[in-house]
C-alpha cells in the first residue's frame, strides 16, 4: 500500500501572493520511499501520475479554505485517492496524541518529520477517511468548441462536431453497460447528432469505466454528486479497548475508560437490561477488563464480562466511600450508582497504570500500544506481544495464473461454436424483455409519482381548510367577545348621558352616588359614571377611609364630598385633618336637604353653598392654626438654642 503524507512547509491556502508548499514523503508499505518539498500543483500532477492509495494529512484547513473548497480539492483528487485526515473526523485530537498511541515521537518544528509520522500512522491504520459524494457519479458529454458564426462549410462543420459528441457519448454508453452499473441518460439533439449528452450513473467515480477527456470536437467531464455535509469514515474498523467499571442492582450504572484512563462513556439507568448493557459497551468500544467495586464480582457482571471474554478485576476488599469519593473527585456524575462504577474502572486503571507506564520504553515505535498493552493484561510477554503483532502481515495478492488453451477437435469447437451463438441470441432475448420492463418500470414510476403529487394536493388543501377553521372559530370567538364590550360601553354611555341631562330645578345640583369610601369604591365609580373636575360625590359611609382616598379624590378636581349620615363620621381627629391638608371639603348638610334614588342624587343648592362657605372658613382657620403653631415652633427652639450659648459664654 502506498501512503503519501504532507505537511506545510511555508505559505497557506488563504493567501494569494504566498501560495502553500508542503514537504511531500512517499512510504511504500512500512518503508520510507522519497522526501521532497512540493507545490499544490506539483502535488497533483504526482498524485495523477502515480495515484497512491492514501493521502494523508493532519488538517483539513491545510489543503482547503471551506467546505466549498474542499470538495473542489476532491473533486481534482484521482478517484482511488482516498484523503485521510490522521487527526480523526468530528472529534479531532492532536498529531502527538496520535503519534504516542503508537510510541512514535517527532519534531513538530520539522515539517518533514510531521510528514513522515503522518505518512506512519495512517499506514498503520489512524485518522478517518473525508467522504465528500455519493455513490452517483455524473458523465457529460458535451462539445469542446463553439460552432460560431461560420461561412460556406458551417453546416458541414457543425454536423462533423455534433456527431463527434453522439459517437463518444454512444461509446460511453457501451463501456457502462459491460460494466454493468446501473445509470440514466439525458440527451440534447442538434443539427447531425447531439450537442450534449450527460450520464447519471449509481455508482462512484473511481468505479466508472471511463475517464475524462479532452480531444479536438469532444470533451467529457465525470464529477461525483456532493454530499450535503462533509463525511468521516473511520480508516480503521477495530475499535479501541476500554476499561469498565459495572455496578449492577435496580439502577444499574456503566463507566468506559480508554487505557489512558481517559473517560469515555458514563450512563445509569433503571431499565438497563443485560443487552442494553452489552449494546452500551459495544457502541463504546472493546471491553478489555471489566471492574467492580466490590471484593467477590457479582453474578451479572461476570456474565458481561464472559460475554465479551474480558479479564475481570477486583479490589482484595470492597472499597470504601472516601476512597470512592477520592478517585471520583475530578469527574462529574448523576448519582452514587454511576459514582461506583466509575471509581471501579478508575481503581482497575490505576492497579496497571504502572504496567502500562513500564512498558513505553521497551516497545519499539511503529506498534499500536494499545494491542501491546491488551496483550499484557491478558498474561502476555512482551516479547511474545510483538512477535504477534509483527506476524500479522498482510496477505500478497494472488497471482492470476495464465491457463494455456488446450487443443481441441474440430467437431468439439463447432459444437461450442454453436452453443455460443445460442446463447448470444437468448442474452439478446432477455435485453430486449429488460428494456421492457424497464419501460414499463418508468411508466409506472411516473403514474406513482402523478398519483402521489395529486394525493399531497388533496391532503395540502384539507390541511389548509382545517387551518381556516380553526382561525374562522378563533375570530369568532374574539367578534362575540367585542360585542359584549361594545354593549356594556353603550349602556355606559346612556347612563352618563342621562346622568348628565340638565336638572329640571335650578334650585339643585346632581350628585354622583359613592358606594364605599374606598379605592375600590372610587374605581368601580369612575368605570360606571365617570368622575370630572367639579362634580359633587355623596357616600352614605365613611367604614375603612384612608388618606390615599382622600388624596386620590382631591387630585381629581371634585367640589367635594357629601356624608349622608354624619353619626358614623370617626372621633378621629386625623379623619377631618385628612380632608383640610388634602383641601377636600367634607361637606355635612341636613338629610332633608339631600334627595336620593337609586344611583343618582340631588342636592339643594343654597344649603350646599352655605357649607362650603363654612368649609371656606374652617380651611383658613386651620391654615391659621398651622402658620401660628410653626412660629411658636421656631420661636421655642430659637429660644432653646440661645439658652445653650449663653450657657457657654458664661
Amino acid at each position: 500500500m502506498k501512503v503519501y503524507g504532507i505537511d506545510i512547509i511555508r505559505g497557506s491556502v488563504r493567501s494569494r501572493s504566498r501560495r502553500p508548499t508542503y514537504a511531500l514523503v512517499r512510504m511504500a508499505g512500512d518503508v520510507i520511499v522519497s522526501e521532497s518539498d512540493v507545490t499544490g500543483f506539483r502535488l497533483f500532477r504526482i498524485l495523477s501520475a502515480e495515484k497512491p492509495d492514501i493521502l494523508a494529512v493532519d488538517s483539513l484547513q491545510e489543503i482547503s479554505v471551506d467546505q466549498h473548497d474542499l470538495f473542489s480539492f476532491l473533486q481534482a483528487l484521482p478517484p482511488s485517492v482516498r484523503l485521510v485526515q490522521v487527526t480523526g473526523g468530528e472529534k479531532k485530537e492532536t498529531l502527538g496524541k496520535v503519534a504516542s498511541r503508537y510510541n512514535i515521537s517527532f519534531n513538530r518544528f520539522d515539517p518533514f518529520d510531521e510528514a513522515r509520522t503522518i505518512a506512519r500512522v495512517a499506514t498503520l491504520g489512524a485518522g478517518a477517511e473525508v467522504i465528500a459524494f455519493e455513490n452517483m457519479s455524473d458523465v457529460v458529454v458535451s462539445r469542446h468548441r463553439s460552432p460560431g458564426k461560420g461561412g460556406w462549410s458551417q453546416n458541414r462543420y457543425v454536423r462533423k462536431i455534433h456527431g463527434a459528441v453522439q459517437q463518444k457519448a454512444r461509446e460511453i454508453e457501451m463501456e457502462i453497460i459491460a460494466s454493468g452499473l446501473k445509470y440514466e441518460k439525458k440527451e440534447t439533439k442538434a443539427f447531425g447528432g447531439c450537442s450534449r449528452v450527460s450520464f447519471v450513473v449509481y455508482a462512484s467515480r473511481d468505479r466508472i469505466p471511463v475517464s475524462a477527456y479532452r480531444g479536438a470536437d469532444v470533451q467529457v467531464r465525470i464529477s461525483g454528486k456532493k454530499l450535503e455535509r462533509i463525511r468521516f469514515r473511520p480508516l480503521s474498523a477495530k475499535p479501541r479497548y476500554i476499561i469498565v467499571g459495572i455496578d449492577p442492582g435496580t439502577t444499574t450504572a456503566i463507566a468506559a475508560l480508554d487505557l489512558d484512563g481517559n473517560l469515555l462513556h458514563l450512563q445509569s439507568s433503571r431499565q438497563m437490561s443485560l443487552s442494553d448493557v452489552t449494546e452500551s459497551l459495544y457502541k463504546a468500544g472493546k471491553p478489555l477488563i471489566i471492574a467492580s467495586d466490590v471484593h467477590e464480582m457479582p453474578f451479572s457482571v461476570e456474565k458481561i464480562r464472559r460475554a465479551f471474554k474480558a479479564v475481570g478485576y477486583t479490589p482484595r476488599q470492597d472499597v470504601s466511600v472516601e476512597t470512592k469519593f477520592e478517585l471520583t473527585s475530578p469527574y462529574t456524575y448523576q448519582n452514587d450508582h454511576e459514582r461506583d462504577a466509575l471509581s471501579a474502572a478508575l481503581d482497575a486503571y490505576r492497579s496497571y497504570k504502572n504496567k502500562f507506564q513500564s512498558i513505553l520504553k521497551r516497545v519499539p515505535p511503529g506498534y499500536d500500544l494499545d494491542e501491546v498493552r491488551a496483550g499484557i493484561v491478558r498474561g502476555q510477554s512482551l516479547e511474545q506481544v510483538l512477535g504477534e503483532i509483527k506476524g500479522k502481515t498482510r496477505p500478497k495478492e494472488e497471482e492470476i495464473p495464465e491457463i494455456e488453451p488446450e487443443r481441441k477437435e474440430d467437431g468439439h469447437v463447432r459444437v461450442l461454436e454453436g452453443t455460443v451463438k445460442r446463447l448470444r441470441t437468448l442474452v439478446q432475448e432477455l435485453s430486449e424483455d429488460i428494456r421492457k420492463k424497464d419501460h414499463d418500470v418508468t411508466r409506472l414510476q411516473l403514474r406513482l409519482k402523478k398519483i402521489r403529487s395529486n394525493q399531497d394536493l388533496i391532503l395540502r388543501k384539507d390541511t389548509e381548510i382545517v387551518k381556516r377553521d380553526v382561525i374562522i372559530q378563533n375570530l369568532k370567538k374574539k367578534l362575540r367577545k367585542e360585542e359584549r364590550a361594545t354593549r356594556n360601553l353603550r349602556k355606559r354611555v346612556a347612563r352618563m348621558k342621562e346622568f348628565d341631562e340638565p336638572v329640571l330645578s335650578a334650585d339643585h345640583i346632581p350628585l354622583k352616588i359613592l358606594p364605599s369610601f374606598t379605592r375600590e369604591g372610587v374605581k368601580n365609580l369612575a368605570e360606571e359614571f365617570g368622575i370630572r373636575e367639579g362634580d359633587l360625590l355623596y357616600v352614605d359611609r365613611i367604614d375603612g377611609w384612608g388618606r390615599n382616598v382622600v388624596k386620590d379624590l382631591s387630585e381629581t378636581g371634585i367640589m367635594g364630598i357629601i356624608v349622608g349620615n354624619p353619626d358614623r363620621i370617626p372621633d378621629d381627629p386625623r379623619f377631618r385633618e385628612a380632608f383640610l391638608e388634602s383641601g377636600l371639603p367634607l361637606l355635612l348638610p341636613e338629610k332633608e336637604d339631600v334627595i336620593i334614588k337609586g344611583k343618582q342624587g340631588l342636592a339643594r343648592k343654597e344649603p350646599l353653598q352655605a357649607a362650603l362657605a363654612d368649609w371656606d372658613e374652617a380651611e383658613r382657620e386651620y391654615e391659621r392654626g398651622k402658620k401660628a403653631s410653626m412660629i411658636e415652633n421656631i420661636y421655642r427652639e430659637y429660644r432653646t438654642e440661645r439658652g445653650k450659648e449663653m450657657k457657654k459664654v458664661g
